[in-house]
């Protein structure tokens, strides 16, 4: 990790507790920034989040006792006595200390300075669906340019933003960071701290509709990627969203770049448009044909997306063409099992997910079904939006549906969804199985999407052990 104490000294002011070796040339660099005391290199920085059930403080004087080179604390976490005690015993290791009022903010300040030592260029990425996905394939087209690092997991936070840059290294061509939400503000303060070149918002949507309120509450917030934009960068968003366009004409007057499929009302405005070909699962534009890596015309539009940011940072579009997309459990997967085809999209899902996975569903060759969640934090638009995925499932002629669900959620599914030719209702991704195992033969396609919360994966080990029957023919 090559900052250093004389960098944070820069950053924080003069320590307090211990003291700066005299001479310039005897500050060495830190071995590593860590929030995790268990896990902590001689010679590192240690910072202690606190968290509603955790305080990082409690471990400040065995962070010491490990051997870390310097740390930071909030005065107002420790008793009078414990701190005058630390900083006692901080002397006598020669660690120094940094007393801040805000250790989390501290940390993203850390981040901030090494992404500003960095030659690597930063990519945001945020939306209502299709993060990680558009992540992905954004990771993959920029390898081009030579080593990506991309966000993992749920490495889109507060916490795991600055700790994504924190792990990149000078080597790195490209990073690429994911930007989720609870709340307005935060995108702000991610995207301050990882300061990006270009920013990508992939669609508006209901997910925490919920929490904000509104469509155009999540508007704003999304668009508050732009907080920490290099001035001489660019947005890059699907074209025909008017209050997309809106939000975010009240607080970037710089470049965007929009993306379109042809057949989309938006294409007109768009400054990259592509075909979407289903039976050939690719994507044309400027005389390329891009094979889509995962399924789906909504992945043509993320693909679109990620084909804008390469670009833009100087990736010519024939090195695209056979991108390489990992894939986590849950997320755009396609599972064989015992005869059954299966899109695991398990992990997570808001309205607009689910009606696209339908849609993806409905192009299935075979008879098709599909199990749907819950989808939660929608609020008071639940009931509607709920309706609304089923309704979909109806129009597009499943051979069977499973609601998981309870309670209004339930009833609303149920009722727009009556005339399926099957149709269930469970509370448990486990009750699932029994109406499945009767309906389901060899050449089937099972959808399963729902709320992480709902754990739907549940139902996975339930369909392997399945012993399935060829549909029995009808007599002429």
């Amino acid at each position: 990790m090559p900052l250093d104490l004389l960098s944070l000294e820069a950053l924080w002011g003069s320590p307090q507790g211990g003291s700066l070796p005299a001479a310039a040339g005897e500050v060495a660099r830190l071995s590593a920034i860590s929030t995790d005391s268990r896990r902590l290199p001689v010679g590192s920085l240690f910072v202690p989040l606190v968290g509603e059930h955790f305080d990082g403080h409690r471990f400040l004087g065995a962070a010491v006792a490990a051997g870390c080179r310097a740390l930071v604390l909030q005065p107002d976490r420790l008793a009078p006595e414990d701190l005058q005690e630390l900083q006692r015993q901080a002397q006598r290791a020669g660690c120094v200390v940094w007393q801040v009022e805000d250790s989390l903010q501290a940390y993203q300040q850390l981040g901030q300075l090494w992404r500003r030592q960095l030659a690597a260029a930063v990519v945001a990425v945020t939306g209502s669906a299709g993060k990680t996905t558009t992540r992905e394939l954004i990771r993959a087209a920029l390898a081009p340019l030579g080593p990506v690092l991309a966000s993992s997991g749920n490495e889109n936070n507060d916490v795991g933003v600055p700790l994504t840059l924190l792990k990149a290294r000078p080597e790195h061509r490209a990073l690429v960071i994911e930007m989720g939400m609870r709340g307005l503000g935060e995108i702000a303060r991610l995207s301050r701290c990882a300061e990006p070149d270009v920013a990508v918002i992939t669609n508006i949507g209901t997910a925490h509709i919920g929490r904000l309120g509104s469509r155009e509450a999540i508007a704003t917030a999304k668009c508050e990627i732009v907080a920490g934009l290099a001035p001489n960068g660019v947005v890059v968003i699907p074209a025909g969203d008017p209050l997309l366009d809106a939000s975010l004409a009240r607080v970037w007057p710089g470049r965007i770049c929009r993306i379109a499929l042809h057949d989309e009302p938006g294409q007109a405005e768009a400054d990259l448009v592509g075909s979407f070909d289903a039976a050939d699962g690719c994507l044309e534009l400027e005389g390329q044909r891009l094979w889509l890596p995962l399924d789906g015309r909504h992945n043509a539009r993320n693909l679109l997306l990620a084909t804008a940011v390469a670009k833009e940072l100087g990736v010519p579009l024939p090195a695209l063409q056979d991108l390489e997309v990992a894939v986590s459990e849950g997320r755009n997967r396609r599972l064989q099992l015992g005869g059954l085809t299966v899109l695991d999209e398990t992990y997570n899902a808001s309205p607009e997910a689910v009606l696209a996975a339908l849609d993806l569903l409905a192009a299935q060759d075979g008879r098709r079904f599909a199990v749907l969640g819950t989808m939660l934090e929608l609020g008071e638009q639940s009931e509607a939006l709920h309706r609304r995925v089923a309704e979909r499932a109806q129009e597009r002629g499943l051979d069977g549906l499973v609601v998981v669900a309870a309670g209004p959620e339930a009833a609303v599914m149920a009722e727009a969804a009556a005339g399926l030719p099957r149709l269930a209702v469970v509370e448990t991704p486990e009750q699932a199985a029994a109406p499945l195992a009767q309906w389901l033969a060899p050449g089937d396609v099972l959808l399963l999407k729902a709320s992480r919360g709902v754990a739907l994966e549940r139902l996975l080990p339930l369909l392997e052990a399945f012993k399935l029957s060829p549909v029995p023919e009808r007599p002429c």
